[in-house]
C-alpha cells in the first residue's frame, strides 16, 4: 500500500498563529529586556553566570527544561504509544542521581568556581584531559542540539504542512537572537515562561482527548492494559533486552549524573545561584518538576493510544513515524478549537527553545574558556578580557548557525528518544567517567584519564552507531476502526510485531555489541573509563613513573578530600616531630 503524505491535515487558523507569535515575541522580548537592563552584560561574569544572582524556584525550573525538550514531549509520548510504559522507569535516575550530585559532585565545582567545568580536569590532571573531555562534550551538544532543533519541525509539518526547513530556521534564528543578546539571565528567565507553555501544551492534549470520549480519561489505564501498554518491569539480566529494569535503573542514573553532575550546561546554571545552599535546593526541587513533566508526557502517550487504538495513523499510512503521533492528534482533533493547536505548537517550540538557548550559552563559554584563552596564553597573546562578553556573543551566533546545519542532518536518524539517549549516553558516559575518576580515585593521573576516556569513547560510539542493528518490535496496532479498513490489513500484517516490546535476545544473527540496549551505553562508557583509566594510571605511576604529582585535596569529592587532608596533616606532623627530634639531638 502506498503511504499517504503527512501534510494532508488541517492547517492552523489565525488564532493559532497569534498564540505562536505572542510566544515567540515574549521570548525575544525577554532577551531584549536583559540586554538593556541589569548591567547590560558588561562582564563575562554577568553574561555567563548572571552575577551569581539566581533564586531557588527559577533555577529549579531552568534545570528541568534544559533537557526536557521537544524530544521529551514528542518522543516519550510516542514511546509509550508504540512500545508501552516501560520507559516511565527512566525517571528513576533522578531519585538516585539527585543526592549523589548534591553531596558528591556539586561541592567540588562550587569550590572551583570556574566558568567551564573542564577547568577542573586541567587542575586535576592536565590540559590534555581537559581538551579530550571538552571536545567530546562539544560534539555531543552539537549533535543533541541538532535533534532538538529538528523535533518541532515534525509538529509543524503535521499540523500545517509547513516545510521542516522553515521551522528549523525560524526556531534557530529566534533562539540564537534572545540567548545571544540577553546572556544566561535571559535564558533562565525565559525558561520559566517556556516551562509553563510546555505544561499548557500537554494540558491541551489531555483536555481534547478527554473531550473525545464520553468517559473522559477514566479508561486510559484499562485500555492501555488491554493493548499491552501497561507492563510489569522486566528483571532479566540481559544487556540486549531493550528496556529491562536494570537497563533503565543504571542507564537512567548514569544519564542523570552525566547531565546534572558534570555537564557544562547544568553545572553552569547551578553556579548562577546566590549561594551553595540555593544550588542544592534548586537541584532538589527540580527533581519533582522533571518527574511530573515526564510522567504527564507518558500519560499523554497512553491517552493517544486510547484515541487511536482502533485506527492507528502510522499503520494506515497517514503519518510516517510514531514521533508525529502527538502533532497529528493536534491537527486532527485540536484544530476544531481555535487557538488550542497554537498553544500546543507553542509548547513544542518552547521545549526546544529552552534547550537550544542553554546549549548556545554553554558552548560559547566552553570555547572561550577551553580554547581561545589557552591558545592566547600559549602563544603569549594578550586576551582582551574587557571584550570577553562581545566575543562570547559572536561565538553564540556562530554556534547557532552550526546547530541549524546539524538539524538538517537529524532527518536521517531514527526515533527521537533512542537517537537522543544513544548519542548522549555514548559520549556523556565517558565524560562522566573522567570526572568520576578524578574526584573518587586519588591515584588516577592524566595518562590513565586520557587513555580510559578515549577507549570508552571508541567502544561506546562503535556500539551506538554500528550497523546493522536488529529492528525494534512494536506492540499490536489496529486499523479495524478505520474507514476502508480492509485496505490496511495486508500492510498491518506485514509490518506488525506481536507480544513483547523487546528485541529477541536469542537472535545471534547480529553482532553482539549492536544488540546491546541503548540504555546501557552510558553505564558502559562510565565503567570502561573507570576500569581502564585506573589500571593505566597504576601502570603509569609504578612502571613509567609518570603523573605522580599530588593534586589539591579540594579537587576530590568531600569524603575523600577530608581523608586526604587528615593523612597529609598527620604526615606533616610526623615530619615536624622527626625534625624536632633531630634538632634536639644536635
Amino acid at each position: 500500500m502506498e503511504e499517504q503524505k503527512d501534510d494532508k491535515v488541517s492547517t492552523l487558523q489565525w488564532p493559532d498563529y497569534l498564540v505562536i507569535g505572542v510566544m515567540l515575541s515574549i521570548s525575544s522580548g525577554i532577551g531584549i529586556y536583559y540586554r538593556f537592563t541589569g548591567g547590560r552584560q558588561r562582564t563575562a561574569e554577568e553574561y555567563f553566570s548572571a552575577n551569581r544572582s539566581m533564586g531557588v524556584v527559577p533555577l529549579a525550573i531552568a534545570l528541568t527544561v534544559s533537557f526536557m525538550s521537544a524530544i521529551t514531549l514528542l518522543g516519550i509520548s510516542a514511546e509509550n504509544y508504540a512500545h508501552g510504559s516501560h520507559i516511565m522507569l527512566l525517571y528513576m535516575g533522578g531519585v538516585f542521581g539527585t543526592p549523589i550530585t548534591q553531596f558528591l559532585y556539586l561541592p567540588v565545582f562550587h569550590k572551583l568556581d570556574a566558568v567551564s567545568v573542564y577547568e577542573y580536569l586541567e587542575k586535576r590532571f592536565g590540559m590534555k584531559a581537559r581538551l579530550v573531555a571538552s571536545s567530546a562534550n562539544f560534539l555531543q551538544l552539537l549533535l543533541y542540539s541538532g535533534v532538538v532543533l529538528f523535533a518541532p519541525s515534525l509538529a509543524l509539518e503535521a499540523t500545517t504542512g509547513l516545510s521542516g526547513t522553515t521551522s528549523i530556521l525560524l526556531i534557530g534564528v529566534i533562539c540564537t537572537f534572545y540567548s545571544t543578546i540577553g546572556g544566561i539571565k535571559a535564558v533562565l528567565v525565559t525558561d520559566i515562561f517556556q516551562a509553563l507553555l510546555m505544561y499548557g501544551g500537554l494540558g491541551c492534549v489531555l483536555g481534547v482527548a478527554a473531550m473525545n470520549r464520553e468517559d473522559g480519561l477514566a479508561s486510559v489505564w484499562s485500555i492501555a492494559k488491554q493493548g499491552e501498554r501497561l507492563q510489569i518491569p522486566d528483571f532479566r539480566i540481559d544487556p540486549t533486552v531493550r528496556h529491562s529494569f536494570w537497563a533503565l535503573l543504571f542507564g537512567s542514573t548514569t544519564i542523570f549524573l552525566s547531565m546534572y553532575a558534570v555537564n557544562q550546561v547544568q553545572v553552569q546554571r547551578l553556579l548562577t545561584a546566590r549561594s551553595y545552599k540555593v544550588s542544592q535546593n534548586a537541584l532538589l526541587l527540580s527533581g519533582p518538576i522533571t518527574v511530573s513533566l515526564g510522567l504527564l508526557t507518558s500519560f499523554a502517550g497512553l491517552a493517544l493510544y486510547m484515541i487511536y487504538k482502533d485506527c492507528d495513523p502510522i499503520t494506515s499510512g497517514k503519518i510516517s513515524s510514531f514521533d508525529k503521533i502527538m502533532p497529528f492528534f493536534a491537527a486532527e482533533r485540536m484544530s476544531r478549537i481555535p487557538g488550542v493547536t497554537g498553544l500546543f505548537i507553542s509548547g513544542i517550540f518552547s521545549a526546544s527553545l529552552s534547550t537550544i538557548s542553554a546549549t548556545l550559552n554553554s558552548l560559547a563559554a566552553v570555547i572561550l574558556e577551553d580554547y581561545l584563552k589557552p591558545l592566547c596564553h600559549k602563544f603569549n597573546v594578550h586576551f582582551p578580557d574587557e571584550r570577553a562578553t562581545t566575543i562570547g556573543k559572536l561565538l553564540a551566533v556562530v554556534i547557532g548557525f552550526v546547530c541549524v546545519a546539524v538539524a538538517f542532518l537529524a532527518r536521517s536518524m531514527g526515533s527521537l528518544v533512542e537517537v537522543t539517549i544513544g548519542i548522549s549516553g555514548a559520549i556523556n558516559g565517558p565524560i562522566l567517567g573522567i570526572f568520576t575518576l578524578g574526584m573518587f580515585a586519588e591515584y588516577a593521573n592524566e595518562t590513565g584519564a586520557v587513555v580510559g576516556t578515549l577507549s570508552a569513547l571508541v567502544i561506546s560510539l562503535w556500539t551506538a552507531f554500528g550497523q546493522p542493528k536488529p529492528p525494534v518490535p512494536i506492540l499490536p496496532l489496529s486499523v479495524d476502526g478505520c474507514e476502508n479498513s480492509t485496505m490496511f490489513l495486508s500492510y498491518r500484517n506485514a509490518t506488525q510485531f506481536s507480544g513483547s516490546t523487546e528485541a529477541p535476545p536469542e537472535d545471534s544473527s547480529y553482532f553482539y555489541l549492536y544488540r546491546i540496549s541503548y540504555m546501557w551505553y552510558s553505564p558502559m562508557g562510565l565503567g570502561i573509563t573507570l576500569i581502564v583509566g585506573y589500571l593505566t594510571s597504576l601502570v603509569a605511576r609504578r612502571i613509567c613513573h609518570r603523573d605522580s604529582r599530588e593534586p589539591d585535596p579540594n579537587l576530590f569529592t568531600p569524603l575523600l578530600a577530608s581523608r586526604i587532608k587528615r593523612r597529609r596533616e598527620d604526615a606533616e606532623k610526623t615530619r615536624n616531630s622527626q625534625v624536632f627530634v633531630l634538632e634536639s639531638r644536635r
